[in-house]
């Protein structure tokens, strides 16, 4: 029976060994795999909503082709005098794309991003910066943002006015509010 006894507590040591081991090494190994499992996720995350506002984008520029008269897309010291309706579709294009700025914005921007998301959001500021290069909508902006986000107004009034500011139509020292808002991650 001596032998016995001694088989079982062998068994019931070991499994108490093992207990230990897992608790030790498992449930520290457990937080950081659920950890690793979180950031992917919100990576993903982050990427599906880069994608759906891609689409949109991709949507805008085919609404811009719809539109061809007004000439968006040509470069943008290009000015063409508009006829009133012309003006009034204008507009609302560039309300829509004022619009599609600030959800990504909103959605995208973060005063400390890490490498990816600031590679996701490099794309929309590029896109702000080439639309803030035309005087025509560089001159309706503030009509524009009234009512947007505060802080994404900030942002892009200051992309505006660097782009104005290259442009030579305002000092270069006088560019400065889309610098502090996160224009310098651009270049």
């Amino acid at each position: 029976m001596n032998g016995v006894a001694v088989l079982a507590l062998t068994w019931f040591e070991w499994a108490e060994f093992l207990s230990y081991v897992v608790t030790i090494f498992g449930f520290p190994m457990a937080i950081l795999v659920f950890l690793y499992e979180q950031r992917k996720e919100r990576r993903g995350e982050a990427e599906a909503i880069y994608q759906r506002l891609s689409d949109e984008y991709v949507n805008f520029q085919k609404l811009v082709l719809d539109n061809a008269d007004l000439r968006l897309l040509r470069a943008p010291g290009h000015r063409m005098d508009l006829n009133e309706e012309q003006r009034e579709r204008q507009l609302a294009i560039f309300s829509i794309l004022i619009s599609l700025f600030e959800r990504a914005y909103l959605l995208v921007y973060e005063e400390r991003m890490d490498r990816q998301l600031q590679r996701l959001w490099q794309s929309w500021a590029d896109y702000m910066r080439e639309w803030c290069r035309r005087p025509d909508f560089r001159e309706l902006l503030p009509e524009l943002l009234e009512g947007e986000d505060e802080e994404f107004a900030a942002y892009i009034r200051g992309i505006a006015a660097e782009e104005a500011g290259r442009a030579g139509l305002v000092p270069a020292g006088e560019a400065g509010p889309g610098r502090a808002a996160g224009s310098d991650q651009s270049r």
